[in-house]
């Protein structure tokens, strides 16, 4: 797929999304990391004049990871929704006109910090919800990006980057996937979500999303 890149993973293929999720293959699962969705809604909600139509966006690039990879299941790795406060009705009408359009597709959610506080989705969006880690081996789903003994733990919460810099003082911040010994991060799903960049150490990969593409940099 153009602009996708493959990569192996504790000995199984794993192709990373320039829109920021990850397929996998052998079970057909796209895993995504926190969408926060709602986001600007709750700010609305608390008069700070933001641009609507995030969620709108964010389905669509949901739409369209699902259809180009085949998934056959979705994985969401925490902070579903931002707030209560971003529970508005434009948000969840959005997502329920979205599931009914993917009704046959089972989904988990591994519930992350904003979850605890925004409460699980709505019965009617039909999602299966789990505090993580949960274990698929090699791997083990779960948000905050913590070591665990029995599997290799992929997460979220941390929304990577990293800064590129180039001749004449240029740089740039991109969102990333980063995979260390024990734990890889996924960049944040969401479009109204910020970043954060992530300490590299020897030996870990770091693969950024540039436009249309995932590229190594690491």
């Amino acid at each position: 797929m153009t602009g996708d890149l493959e990569i192996e993973l504790c000995g199984e293929p794993l192709v990373l999304l320039p829109e920021r999720a990850a397929y996998r293959p052998r079970d057909r699962t796209l895993l995504v990391a926190d969408p926060h969705f709602g986001k600007a809604a709750s700010f609305r909600a608390f008069g700070v004049p933001v641009p609507g139509g995030t969620t709108t966006e964010t389905l669509a690039r949901l739409t369209a990871a699902l259809a180009r990879t085949g998934a056959e299941r979705l994985v969401f790795l925490g902070d579903f929704f931002h707030a209560r406060a971003g529970k508005q009705a434009s948000t969840l009408n959005a997502l329920a006109a979205w599931r009914e359009e993917h009704a046959r597709l089972p989904i988990l959610l591994v519930r992350g910090n904003h979850d605890r506080h925004a409460g699980d989705p709505p019965d009617e969006l039909r999602i299966n919800c789990a505090n993580g880690p949960v274990v698929d081996d090699p791997f083990g789903y779960a948000h905050h990006p913590e070591p665990a003994d029995a599997c290799y733990v992929l997460a979220g919460h941390v929304h990577p980057s990293v800064t590129l810099r180039g001749i004449g003082r240029q740089k740039q911040r991109l969102a990333c996937f980063h995979f260390g010994p024990r734990v890889g991060i996924l960049p944040a799903f969401g479009e109204f979500t910020g970043t954060a960049d992530v300490p590299v150490s020897p030996g870990d990969r770091v693969y950024v999303v540039a436009g249309d593409q995932v590229v190594s940099v690491l």
